[in-house]
């Protein structure tokens, strides 16, 4: 009798324990895996000093398989010019970098060397405080999925999911947001404003701003073979096969192309020129791109299926050689059919980097009147 009695007392006792402890939440896209202060600075040497409180940050995002991953990147809040709670908030995608971890934005604000932070302190200039992911494999174990656009689009939703809830930096979960990129950027800009409605709908986006957007890989692909531009094809490649394991990449390549791709894969954008001038058929026997395996995956990372529900603003250089004007007026059209509310401006730049210089401003100037709650008027 005694022993029915101890063992009925366990079975109380462990019931009160079930009711009272609360079960650990699994990670979730945004969380915050460890925030550190750092610095930033506009100059290499550590000169000029970004007057910002800055983050480097870890959080969950989820990768183009819908695994959790973790992605790093750095949060730029200003030190005055909004009240607690109030300051809006732009996920910056970075155009590309390249593959190897040195490459990541983090480590060239931190060293003085990220050419994007000019654009960036604009926004800093207007009080808004600026999450720019380093997107996956980039900064952190594993490879750099480059231009896998699905895992792109999540890291930029991620990092602002993430600023938020980094403690210290004052800023709300019902903050104006805003997404601005440029080329790898764009992209990834683009991807964060189809995938928005459904992955991060509490965010409060206001509107996205996208340049010289690849929004066809298979076309920029074609294009870009035999060129000298060819490294940034390739190493697209690379990234799509460190997403998708079926692509099997290595397995297809022929010996020269598995040495020049093994020795390309921790390179930053600028030693990919020395892929210059090679064509997809010099590293593999079979005609690559046309693999069912590889149409597949290309579709899947074609922007256009899907509609922003938020304004857009599109800009491209017309002397592009790297992504064609074409790619980016398809894509506006096809957003125009959809009925987004679209602006399109062609820009009289003569090349790809030149584009970034003259449209940043006009994007910037564009989101921050979203931001501020103006409406946007399209010009399909």
């Amino acid at each position: 009798m005694k022993l029915r009695v101890r063992v009925s007392m366990s079975m109380i006792l462990l019931a009160i324990m079930s009711l009272t402890t609360t079960p650990a939440r699994a990670a979730a896209p945004g969380d915050v895996v460890s925030a550190q202060p750092t610095t930033v600075y506009l100059l290499p040497g550590k000169l000029l000093e970004v007057p910002v409180n800055a983050w480097h940050m870890l959080y969950n995002s989820t990768s183009a398989t819908g695994s959790v991953n973790t992605v790093s990147g750095t949060l730029l809040v200003p030190k005055s010019g909004y009240p607690l709670g109030t300051r809006p908030i732009i996920g910056y995608a970075v155009g590309t970098h390249g593959l190897g971890d040195q490459c990541a934005p983090s480590v060239s604000m931190s060293q003085g060397r990220e050419a994007e932070l000019a654009l960036v302190s604009l926004f800093l200039l207007k009080g808004f405080a600026v999450a720019m992911t380093d997107y996956e494999g980039l900064g952190t174990p594993g490879p750099h999925t480059y231009m896998a656009g699905v895992s792109q689009g999540q890291a930029v939703l991620d990092s602002i999911r993430a600023a938020t809830r980094v403690s210290g930096s004052g800023l709300s979960s019902r903050a104006p947001v805003g997404v601005m990129g440029y080329s790898q950027g764009g992209a990834s800009a683009a991807w964060a404003a189809q995938l928005q409605p459904t992955y991060a709908p509490e965010l409060r986006l206001r509107g996205v701003a996208a340049g010289g957007v690849p929004a066809d890989l298979r076309a920029v692909a074609a294009h870009l073979d035999g060129t000298a531009d060819f490294g940034l094809a390739a190493a697209a490649g690379v990234g799509l096969d460190a997403a998708y394991p079926e692509l099997d990449l290595e397995a297809d390549l022929n010996d020269r192309g598995r040495a020049l791709l093994a020795d390309a894969a921790d390179d930053c954008v600028g030693d990919l020129s020395k892929l210059a001038g090679l064509r997809f058929s010099d590293l593999s026997p079979i005609d690559l791109m046309n693999q069912p395996k590889w149409l597949a995956r290309l579709a899947q990372n074609r922007l256009g299926a899907v509609a922003p529900r938020v304004p857009m603003f599109l800009y491209h250089a017309r002397g592009d050689q790297i992504i064609p004007l074409a790619v980016g007026s398809t894509l506006r059209s096809e957003y125009c059919r959809a009925g987004v509310n679209a602006r399109w401006t062609a820009l009289p730049a003569p090349d790809h980097v030149t584009g970034a210089i003259e449209g940043g401003p006009l994007a910037i100037e564009w989101l921050a009147l979203r931001v501020y709650g103006l409406p946007a008027f399209g010009n399909c």
